[in-house]
């Protein structure tokens, strides 16, 4: 088994971590199609290096309670946990944003007073760019940020749009839930060198085209995703689809099945996924990379449902 290639220990009871992400959309400037920002993992990650995600990542216990509360506006903690149906709600949202701004460089925030962020001043950027390099480094705390810069995070325009749980007997598992949100307008996105080493925005439907071909590798639930928003024409669209659609996001947690050929993956509502037998870690495959990979060109070349209860039109 390669390097990077993680084993499944018999009978792992792999902890679930909570995790968000987001994708940024907006309307590409010359044909005003749908477009959304994907950072590229590092080529060395130990799940799928290399694949094309939306910035995201793990929730911190600093991301929620009083004082995050006082960093955010447009969306209390009760109202956000009221949407994900769990207390302390609000973290997944400030998580997004910070986030965001250490994976891609964008901060969706404002200022309590003055001009808006990121928008061509150069000694501002580079005051950015150094705050960013401290957050990474964990010699900044991103709260610590905000209030030092007079920062209000603009949760309130961050839509919650799909939740997925990593199956039964993956390496790793997450409770991931996926929002979306308006791109910042004036401020450039700008991979961060470390866990990611790539950044594009790219259509959906063009990400699909190329993880088909071989050229943009993705894993599932980015699949899924993808597929959903593609069915919009406009970032507006599917932003005001997200605001109305938030309050019914259903819990998507796959399960991997083995067959005779291999190994495949049924969600809730597919024949045989209740029949489906729990994993206990103790006939892994041989790669679970490679494993990932398959599930994902045949999740791809299958097309498939709306991955957030969001549907167009």
């Amino acid at each position: 088994m390669p390097a990077d290639s993680p084993e499944i220990p018999p009978n792992a009871d792999i902890a679930i971590r909570p995790a968000a992400t987001v994708m940024l959309v907006r309307d590409e400037p010359e044909s005003g199609a749908l477009e959304v920002l994907m950072v590229r993992r590092n080529l060395r990650s130990d799940f799928v290096g290399g694949a094309y995600v939306f910035p995201g990542g793990a929730v911190d216990p600093a991301d929620g309670g009083t004082e995050a509360e006082a960093a955010c506006v447009g969306r209390s903690d009760a109202e956000a946990s009221t949407l994900l149906g769990q207390p302390g709600g609000l973290a997944y949202w400030v998580a997004v944003v910070r986030e965001t701004f250490e994976e891609a460089g964008l901060l969706l925030a404002e200022r309590t007073d003055g001009p808006g962020l990121l928008s061509g001043d150069p000694e501002e950027e580079a005051g950015f760019i150094a705050a960013r390099a401290e957050v990474n480094a964990g010699t900044l705390r991103f709260l610590d940020l905000c209030r030092r810069e007079r920062l209000l995070l603009t949760v309130g325009d961050i839509h919650y749009f799909a939740h997925w749980i990593t199956p039964r007997g993956a390496p790793r598992r997450f409770d991931t839930r996926f929002c979306v949100a308006a791109a910042p307008p004036g401020q450039i996105a700008a991979h961060d060198a470390g866990e990611t080493i790539a950044e594009v925005w790219i259509s959906p439907d063009a990400a699909l085209a190329g993880h088909r071909e071989g050229a943009f590798e993705m894993i599932f639930p980015t699949i899924r995703n993808l597929q959903a928003i593609s069915r919009f024409s406009t970032s507006a669209e599917l932003l005001a689809a997200a605001a109305a659609a938030s309050r019914s996001v259903p819990t998507i947690e796959p399960r991997v099945v083995a067959d005779g050929n291999g190994v495949r993956i049924v969600l809730p509502g597919d024949e045989g996924y209740d029949d489906a037998p729990e994993p206990d870690g103790s006939n892994p495959p041989a790669d679970f990379n490679e494993a990932v990979r398959a599930i994902s060109l045949a999740a791809n070349r299958e097309g498939g449902p709306t991955a957030g209860g969001v549907a167009a039109g």
